[in-house]
């Protein structure tokens, strides 16, 4: 069997192109840190099919921040496999073409989010391209090409089981370089969210991985970090309760530290939130989307389930935050119903929730979503192509209820309330002594027991 030599390759840098943004980005702190976050964190997905791949084959990881600084990796490669998000899509597709014209005889493959919503335009710029989980078709991707046999398109028969998937190759990555490294415990969401493309176009089906090889990659991850501070990239988390409290029992004697994302009904269950206190979390990320009704009826498409649970956010933040966990509350602006007043109701919000941690951003519609149907019909993009302005901070189409300048002022103003120094200061106090409240309410208690 002939070995290959195979390179991965992430593209992993976002900025906003919005030039009014960029004028006054440098002095909101919030972008900054979530840049720098971004910056840190490896590619799962490759890692996964690193992996997947035969140890006779050679194999490399590299991560392109800036296509205009960055070079690709040296060497006689077989096989370059790139996975993209839509922000970065035309570097990558730029990068392709390069490789491709410069080094005969190399495979390039194409795969990620935009790749499976926009085929037939990667497929202009790759050999071969990957739709969908890609870890049942890599396997095949590898003998065909080590055979060469190359199929243009690859797409998998059946959806993947995360029981069957073998622990990510965390050891290409330098320690040095993350600050945080990347476990994925649950694919995929129940709800169906209109702007939401990773669990409509890779994972449309939720299932749990088993909470032995969760672990088990946990423990690989610690051979390598001493006390790593770990990612679930999920989308999801805490959403199959029963799970997630087997997940943090067994988390329990690792002493990890772990963010994760969730849906605000985590703050129903007090157990599932001590367990996770217990476990190592220190935050969770939750998609508020809007401080008030406006804007949440029909976003979540199968039962209105976002619109239903608005008025539960306060208590929700509430519990989570006084058991220690800070909430990272995230608020979409611009959405269809709101108007310009929702940027003072987001800030008083902000106020009245104690919220520790705040993320706003833009409506956008990312390409295979069906909020990018919809606009694409109602002709409200801006452009056929905007790729590169799948940001989250750049307007890419005609809002409802205010102007386009409008929005983007707002947009600004929020940011600069939420994000100066002693505006993030204050949460970080309130914070602070909320939890010192709630530990001088609950210490009584413990003591007569």
């Amino acid at each position: 069997m002939k070995p290959l030599k195979i390179g991965l390759i992430a593209m992993s840098g976002v900025r906003a192109w919005d030039t009014e943004l960029l004028e006054l980005g440098l002095s909101m702190p919030g972008f900054v840190e979530r840049k720098e976050v971004i910056a840190q964190l490896p590619s799962l997905g490759l890692l996964t099919l690193a992996g997947l791949t035969p140890a006779s084959d050679e194999i490399s990881y590299h991560e392109i921040f800036d296509y205009s600084k960055d070079s690709p990796p040296e060497g006689d490669f077989d096989l370059i496999a790139i996975s993209s998000f839509t922000a970065q899509i035309e570097d990558t597709y730029r990068l392709a073409d390069q490789l491709r014209q410069r080094r005969k005889g190399v495979h390039i493959v194409l795969g990620g989010l935009h790749v499976s919503a926009m085929p037939d335009e990667a497929l202009h710029h790759a050999d071969a391209i990957v739709i969908g989980e890609a870890e049942e078709t890599w396997p095949q991707v590898i003998e065909d090409a080590r055979n060469g046999r190359l199929k243009r398109v690859y797409r998998p028969s059946r959806p993947w089981n995360l029981a069957d998937t073998l622990t990510p190759r965390f050891d290409l990555l330098d320690p040095a370089k993350y600050n945080r490294i990347t476990v994925q415990t649950s694919r995929g969401c129940p709800w169906k969210c209109d702007f939401c493309a990773s669990s409509i176009l890779i994972a449309p089906r939720y299932q749990t991985k088993p909470v032995e090889r969760v672990v088990e990659e946990i423990r690989r991850i610690k051979s390598i970090w001493s006390r790593p501070f770990i990612e679930f990239a999920d989308d999801n988390t805490f959403v199959q309760k029963a799970h997630s409290k087997e997940l943090m029992r067994a988390l329990i004697p690792e002493q990890i530290r772990f963010f994760t994302e969730t849906d605000i009904g985590f703050g129903d269950d007090p157990e599932l939130i001590s367990l996770a206190r217990d476990a190592g979390c220190r935050q969770v990320l939750i998609g508020l989307e809007s401080p008030t009704t406006l804007g949440l009826d029909g976003m979540e498409l199968r039962s209105n389930w976002k619109l239903k649970q608005q008025d539960r956010y306060l208590e929700a933040i509430e519990r989570i935050q006084s058991a220690g966990i800070t909430v990272n509350g995230c608020f979409i602006l611009g959405l269809d119903g709101q108007t310009t007043d929702d940027f003072d109701r987001v800030l008083e919000f902000v106020r009245q929730s104690g919220l520790y941690e705040v993320q706003v951003t833009l409506q956008t519609p990312f390409p295979g979503t069906p909020l990018y149907d919809r606009l694409r019909r109602e002709g409200r993009l801006f452009e056929d192509r905007f790729w590169e302005k799948c940001t989250l901070f750049d307007l890419t189409h005609e809002p409802q209820g205010m102007t386009a300048p409008e929005l983007r002022a707002g947009l600004i103003r929020v940011s600069q309330s939420l994000y100066s120094e002693a505006a993030t200061h204050h949460r970080r106090e309130q914070f602070i002594q909320k939890l010192r409240e709630s530990s001088a309410i609950t210490q009584p208690d413990a003591a007569r027991n």
